[in-house]
């Protein structure tokens, strides 16, 4: 019996094609082959609600997961078909950071902060307090001024940033400081018996960072902005993990290393057992 390997993989502009890049035409058809074998868990590990990733999954005519990390990994869902159950376990565990706090009233104590924009309420949840901010502002500075602001009054918080890029609009996600899509792997990991050998993770941008500089395996979209690859290849060399970071380039079966096509390469860097059944079948 083989044992069971965790794929966890973010979605827009990693998995879904929804970048602009080109999509290898048989790139989804590698990664349904992929999901379908036996021993494969899927984890959708992503920025995007429920919802939306259901919306996704039917859009793009995705694999169904085992587990959805949703919210930037505010959220946890075993996967049952379309039957989705909530892990109350991870909020309760993620909730002290913030003491009690809710997302509205961090809101308040950001306040007079103009480059923040809030997002939609339906992107805001018990966990997550999400802005739009525009490229033109320094956010390194923002965040720093937001560090300053929560900390003092005793708030542990991971200040996610990222880029929209076809909207062309930076995303800052406020999550409690465990709530990481890397601390939500891990909660995951450690949950369901799965150790570094038998975990990988693809993302392709900034709240991938956390998973894509740690121990855990991870994979770097070839589609990736050259901005992405710089930093996380820094950040992984500083904290001495760059043997555990992939930077997919193209070439496997001729395909060009964006998106699925960069998942099935890394994984083939990883697993090239797992890569050969998929080639001999």
């Amino acid at each position: 019996m083989r044992e069971h390997l965790l794929i966890c993989t973010d979605l827009d502009r990693t998995l879904i094609p929804n970048g602009k890049d080109v999509e290898s035409s048989e790139a989804r058809q590698w990664f349904h082959r992929l999901a379908a074998l036996p021993e494969i868990v899927l984890a959708y590990v992503t920025g995007r609600d429920q919802k939306l990733v259901r919306d996704a999954v039917e859009a793009y005519n995705l694999p169904l997961p085992a587990f959805v990390l949703g919210d930037v990994g505010s959220t946890i869902y075993t996967c049952a078909g379309w039957h989705w159950e909530h892990w109350e376990a991870w909020e309760a565990h993620i909730a002290l950071d913030w003491g009690g706090r809710s997302h509205a009233q961090l809101a308040t104590l950001l306040q007079g902060l103009p480059a923040l924009q809030l997002q939609e309420e339906s992107k805001q949840n018990s966990h997550k307090l999400s802005y739009y901010v525009s490229l033109d502002v320094n956010h390194g500075e923002l965040l720093e001024v937001m560090e300053r602001r929560l900390r003092q009054e005793g708030i542990r918080a991971s200040l996610i940033w990222s880029i929209d890029e076809p909207a062309a609009i930076g995303l800052l996600d406020v999550l409690p400081a465990r709530a990481t899509k890397r601390h939500a792997i891990e909660f995951l990991m450690e949950e369901q018996g799965f150790d570094l050998n038998k975990t990988v993770f693809a993302g392709d941008s900034g709240n991938d960072l956390p998973v894509l500089v740690s121990p855990i395996p991870a994979i770097l979209v070839h589609n990736a902005s050259p901005e992405i690859k710089r930093e996380a290849q820094q950040m992984a060399e500083r904290a001495g993990t760059a043997s555990a970071l992939y930077l997919a380039r193209g070439g496997f079966h001729g395909m060009n290393g964006n998106y699925a096509a960069g998942i099935i390469e890394g994984l083939a860097h990883y697993h090239p057992a797992l890569t050969a059944r998929l080639e001999g079948e």
